[in-house]
């Protein structure tokens, strides 16, 4: 499915009724070749807005899964570059692939909503995983976040517009989330992604909450919608004192 070398129907089933961290497990030697992995120019486009912001010493990539972000950080980070996942053969895929050059990399198996860092970092960054928890999480995620930053450091990740009602895109990801809670409500254990949980206006009301100051950073590669807003933005959340 997807590619010659993506997961066939069979096994995208046996992953959607495991748990999170079994699921990735499974999926993890064939991820970068499903749509699931985060698009390349949606990567290129967050190095480049990052490079602008300047140059950090140590970075951590939240949820790295097989690396594709740890890549970006290691593109800005002067000194170290830390991803963190919970699923161990997607670390395992990312050390595979890693980067023979550039900043030490460094990949750590944990829980994103019990970090075991302490003001270690100047960057965190995120691609793609936020659907990955529930709504009420996002907060006690965000305050993990600021633990492991130092005073002044940046939280930064893409989000995309979300579909128009009158788009095929909004009803497909309608028909996701939907099928995704149905399946919730009868399978144990639980799978979480959700696609349209994760909306702008309560990340940021609970970035603020948390002890940041956001801003929104437009992505011009993706250009902007008929109402003239940006089709992709970079959200980058400072640590305030």
């Amino acid at each position: 499915m997807f590619s010659p070398e993506g997961p066939s129907l069979r096994e995208l089933v046996v992953q959607a009724l495991s748990s999170v961290e079994h699921g990735y497990d499974l999926l993890a030697p064939k991820f970068d070749h499903t749509p699931f992995r985060t698009p390349d120019d949606i990567l290129e486009s967050v190095a480049a807005a990052l490079g602008r912001l300047g140059p950090v010493d140590d970075g951590l990539d939240l949820c790295c899964g097989t690396g594709a972000g740890t890549e970006v950080l290691a593109r800005v980070c002067r000194r170290s570059v830390t991803g963190v996942d919970f699923s161990a053969r997607m670390l395992a895929e990312a050390a595979r692939h890693g980067r023979a050059e550039g900043p030490r990399v460094h990949l750590v198996r944990a829980d994103a909503r019990t970090l075991p860092f302490a003001s270690a970092f100047d960057l965190v960054v995120s691609f793609g995983a936020f659907g990955h928890f529930l709504p009420r999480e996002l907060p006690g995620l965000f305050r993990q976040v600021r633990a492991v930053l130092r005073p002044g450091g940046r939280f930064a990740f893409p989000v995309l517009a979300p579909p128009r009602p009158s788009g095929p895109g909004f009803w497909m990801l309608l028909g996701f989330d939907a099928v995704m809670r149905v399946r919730n409500a009868v399978w144990r254990p639980p799978f979480v992604m959700y696609y349209r949980a994760f909306r702008l206006g309560a990340v940021l009301d609970g970035l603020e909450r948390a002890g940041f100051g956001a801003e929104l950073h437009a992505l011009p590669e993706f250009g902007r919608r008929a109402d003239g807003s940006p089709r992709a933005r970079l959200v980058v959340a400072r640590r305030l004192p």
